[in-house]
C-alpha cells in the first residue's frame, strides 16, 4: 500500500497504526527505488508481511504523474496487490494544526503556511484523484484516524488488546506502568490472623477470610463494573496494552486474591488477561504490614 497526503493531515499516524497491526512500513522512500523495493526476491516462497510505503512532497524524486505511471506498472504484476491511500485535510484545519505545533510547513519556505498548503495541494492533486482510498481528517482527532485505519485494514487478531492484571505491595513501591490501580488496604488484613500469615491470596482459607469482610463484595462488584465499561472503550481507542494493578500493604494476601478473582471474571467476559504477582514470594513481616494497614 502506498500512503501519501497533505503534510499535517495524518500520514505518519496512519503508518504508525499499520505498523502496530503487523505491516512493514517505510516513510519518505525514494521513488526511483520503489520498483526495486517491491521486487520479489529469488527463492522467496514464504508470504511476506504487507508493506506500507509513505511519501509526500518532501520525498526525493517525487513527480506525481511519473509516480502514477510507475505504480500502474507495478499494479499490472500478477504477484503484487497494490492499494493507494491519500490522507486529506481542509486548509483551515491544517493552518490551525501548524499554528499549534509551530512546525514549519515543508513547502512554505519564505512563504506563509497558507501558501505552502496551497502549493502542496496543487502538487499532489493528481495523486488524490488517482487514489482508491481517500481519508479526510478535517474533523478527526488523531485517535479517530487511528480507529478508522484499523477498521479499514485490521482484523480480530491485530485488534486484540494485551491485558495484564497484577498484585503488588504498597510497602514495596508502586508499579510504575499501571494504567488502573486499586487500593485494597481497606479490607481486613489476613496477615494478623493466626494460620493465615504464611499463606497467600492463592490459598482458599485466605480467600474465605477476605470475603467475610462486609466491604469486599460491594467494592469488588463496583470495580468489576468499571472495568467492563472502560476496557471495551480502551480497545476501541486502539490502546494496545492495559495494566490493572491491585495493591495491599505487603502484596501477598488481599491484592493477590482480588487480582486472581478479577482475572477469572474477565476471562468469563471474553478477555484474556495475564496475571502477575510482584510480591507473592516476599517474606511476611510485621514491620512491613503494620497493624491497621
Amino acid at each position: 500500500m502506498l500512503v501519501t497526503g497533505l503534510s499535517g493531515a495524518g500520514k505518519s499516524t496512519a503508518l504508525d497504526v499499520l505498523e502496530d497491526m503487523g505491516w512493514e512500513t517505510i516513510d519518505n522512500f525514494p521513488v526511483r527505488l520503489l520498483d526495486r523495493l517491491v521486487a520479489e526476491p529469488e527463492g522467496a516462497d514464504a508470504p511476506r508481511a504487507p508493506l506500507a510505503i509513505g511519501f509526500d512532497s518532501r520525498t526525493r524524486g517525487l513527480v506525481p504523474n511519473e509516480m502514477i505511471t510507475l505504480v500502474k506498472d507495478l499494479a499490472a504484476r500478477k504477484n503484487l496487490a497494490l492499494t493507494f491511500m491519500f490522507i486529506d485535510c481542509a486548509g483551515g484545519e491544517l493552518v490551525r494544526r501548524y499554528n499549534e505545533t509551530r512546525r514549519r510547513h515543508p513547502m512554505a519556505q519564505g512563504r506563509t503556511v497558507q501558501d505552502g498548503i496551497a502549493a502542496e495541494r496543487e502538487l499532489l492533486e493528481p495523486l488524490r484523484r488517482w487514489a482508491e482510498i481517500v481519508i479526510d481528517t478535517s474533523a478527526m482527532a488523531s485517535n479517530e484516524l487511528q480507529a478508522h485505519v484499523r477498521d479499514l485494514f485490521g482484523d480480530d487478531e491485530s485488534a486484540e488488546m494485551s491485558l495484564t492484571v497484577s498484585s503488588f505491595g504498597f510497602a514495596r513501591g508502586m508499579p510504575p506502568l499501571a494504567d488502573l490501580v486499586f487500593d485494597m488496604r481497606f479490607l481486613d488484613n489476613p496477615h494478623w490472623i493466626a494460620g493465615l500469615r504464611e499463606l497467600t491470596g492463592r490459598d482458599a482459607p485466605v480467600g474465605e477470610h477476605i470475603q467475610t469482610d462486609p466491604a469486599f463484595h460491594t467494592a469488588f462488584d463496583q470495580i468489576r463494573a468499571l472495568l467492563m465499561t472502560v476496557l471495551p472503550r480502551y480497545a476501541a481507542q486502539g490502546k494496545a496494552y492495559v495494566h490493572i494493578a491491585f495493591g495491599c500493604t505487603g502484596g501477598r494476601h488481599r491484592s493477590v486474591f482480588t487480582a486472581e478473582r478479577m482475572a477469572g471474571d474477565l476471562r468469563e467476559a471474553g478477555f484474556s488477561p495475564t496475571v502477575r504477582h510482584r510480591n507473592l514470594a516476599s517474606r511476611a513481616a510485621d514491620e512491613i504490614e503494620g497493624r491497621g494497614r
